[in-house]
């Protein structure tokens, strides 16, 4: 189809309604459940991508300079490796209010310094449903009378400090005592993050931060592999359109790829190279029939859920 033809449909039609088809595609496919793991929930990355253009192309959304640009603000579950939610702005919009709206005490928020802020935390803690964290704090957050807390330190562990304390200057100080966890990364750089997860080790609140590059390689995939930045046209319903059917192609890519991997398939693809494969129809024989399977047993169950509501 030429881009021009796709271009005008786009712009005519509400992305209001591609944004409900996606969320109701991630409701289908993106079915988060629970592990028997030493932690009670699983974890949910949140954070925000930036897809800048020129100036001239989208004068609605002015960005920095001569450049224009998009922000899509996602909440992710590494467990599935598909977004939950996805909230679309302008590329001005602090990822801090935009962030409040992904939040969910079903799982525990993984979120980066943006999203620091001492009554914030405070709250989740004071929360009637509270919300498990583990955010990053700033370097230059003042630390106020810390304990210690006593746990067996692994050889080789990262971590180099874990303690309780109260957060920020007398101005503006945290009312709640939080956990703290310095730990170094792979780099050798330190990073701090406050959370009210207990009884776990230092070592699995360092790694439940650490899962935050999982958010990144999907925006990495997203704009790598289904060509979002670029833009088929330039209005708001346009842009929009395409963003929210390049996020559907993807979870539906990924969820054929997690239920045609079993133990019935003998040949290792990455999911990227069964995404390249599947578009040159050059799959081997074992995914192609598994897929078949998969697809027809999924279309029966459909079926019979149609008939019944029917």
């Amino acid at each position: 189809m030429d881009h021009s033809t796709l271009s005008k449909k786009a712009s005519h039609v509400d992305y209001d309604l591609m944004k409900k088809l996606f969320h109701l595609v991630v409701s289908k496919c993106n079915r988060a459940t629970r592990r028997a793991l030493k932690i009670s929930k699983e974890l949910l990355l949140v954070d925000s991508t930036t897809i800048t253009v020129g100036e001239s192309r989208l004068p609605w959304a002015l960005y920095h300079g001569e450049r224009a640009g998009i922000k899509l603000h996602v909440s992710y579950t590494p467990l599935t490796e598909m977004p939950l939610q996805v909230i679309e702005t302008t590329g001005l919009k602090h990822d801090g209010p935009v962030g409040e709206k992904l939040v969910d005490p079903r799982f525990i928020l993984v979120e980066d310094r943006a999203y620091f802020k001492i009554k914030r935390i405070d709250a989740f803690v004071s929360s009637v449903e509270k919300q498990p964290f583990v955010i990053r704090m700033k370097e230059n957050v003042e630390i106020v009378q810390p304990h210690a807390l006593k746990h067996y330190k692994s050889e080789g562990s990262p971590v180099t400090r874990d303690f309780t304390c109260q957060l920020g200057t007398k101005q503006s100080r945290s009312e709640k005592r939080h956990r703290v966890v310095f730990f170094k990364d792979d780099n050798g750089n330190e990073i701090r993050v406050v959370t009210n997860v207990m009884g776990v080790s230092p070592e699995a609140i360092a790694n439940m931060y650490k899962a935050r590059w999982g958010i990144e390689l999907f925006f990495r995939w997203i704009k790598q592999h289904l060509n979002v930045p670029v833009l088929f046209g330039t209005t708001k319903n346009a842009v929009f359109n395409q963003l929210f059917a390049a996020l559907i192609a993807y979870v539906l890519l990924k969820w054929l790829y997690t239920k045609t991997s079993g133990e019935r398939i003998f040949h290792h693809l990455s999911f990227i190279s069964f995404q390249r494969k599947l578009r040159e129809n050059s799959l081997p024989i074992d995914w192609q029939s598994e897929m078949v399977v998969v697809l027809k047993k999924h279309a029966y169950f459909q079926g019979i859920s149609l008939y019944n509501s029917g």
